[in-house]
């Protein structure tokens, strides 16, 4: 089934979605309408067009594909289901992200992953191919984010992991020239810390291309909270 999209204001459009039979939809001609997707669940949408901000907010459950870029706060607040980007994000991507998983083939703006949390079986996961601006991770209380700069810029902006008390990121390569907070430890990933995002890395190797085989044998810098001084010096990291 395909929806229209263009000229439609964004509450029309998410009702018809929600008012749709059909389990599979795409809809053409997005213009910037947001909440697309918000709390639905059981249904596959493809998007062609640029959705506005909080594509999926509450998601408990679908699925949704974006053939180009999102704009700000894809999957605020998500809880369960699947977002895929094949282009790029703007900011607060995965904004308190509760599960599920997002895969965005570009890059992501600022604060991606801010108070990411997880409770027992319900881990979120970031997928990144590209780089992640400033304020990645921060106060993150769970799960993954996992940013794989495939090509080879610098992977992470200032102020990365600031406020983070849990969860894991993991930066293929090196920090760059990135300065973390005192309250984060950042090391060279072993092969048991790999195989934790081993099917995260082909989730999206499976949706954009790629050997997931081969970005995994790539060196990759894991941080972590150091529990024992979560928030001392918090915005002063020198």
């Amino acid at each position: 089934m395909t929806i229209q999209a263009s000229g439609k204001v964004f509450r029309a459009l998410n009702e018809e979605i929600k008012a749709a039979s059909a389990a599979e939809l795409t809809v053409t001609g997005v213009t910037g309408q947001r909440y697309i997707g918000a709390g639905l669940s059981g249904k596959t949408l493809r998007l062609q067009g640029v959705p506005g901000n909080a594509l999926g907010a509450y998601m408990n459950g679908a699925r949704i594909l974006v053939g180009g870029n999102a704009q700000d706060a894809v999957g605020d607040t998500m809880n369960d289901g699947e977002i895929v980007v094949n282009g790029s994000c703007g900011d607060a991507v995965g904004y308190a992200m509760r599960g599920g998983r997002i895969l965005i083939k570009g890059n992501v703006g600022y604060r991606c992953g801010i108070h990411m949390k997880e409770y027992r079986e319900k881990v979120p996961v970031i997928v990144m191919g590209g780089r992640a601006g400033s304020f990645l991770g921060e106060y993150q209380a769970g799960g993954r984010i996992v940013v794989l700069n495939l090509a080879g810029a610098t992977p992470v902006g200032d102020f990365c992991a600031t406020g983070m008390h849990g969860g894991r990121i993991y930066v293929r390569g090196g920090l760059g020239s990135a300065v973390l907070p005192s309250q984060v430890e950042a090391r060279s990933a072993e092969r048991a810390d790999l195989e934790l995002i081993r099917g995260d890395v082909e989730a999206f190797c499976a949706a954009f291309g790629g050997d997931a085989g081969a970005i995994l044998q790539g060196e990759f810098t894991l941080l972590s909270p150091n529990s024992k001084n979560p928030y001392k010096r918090l915005y002063t990291v020198y």
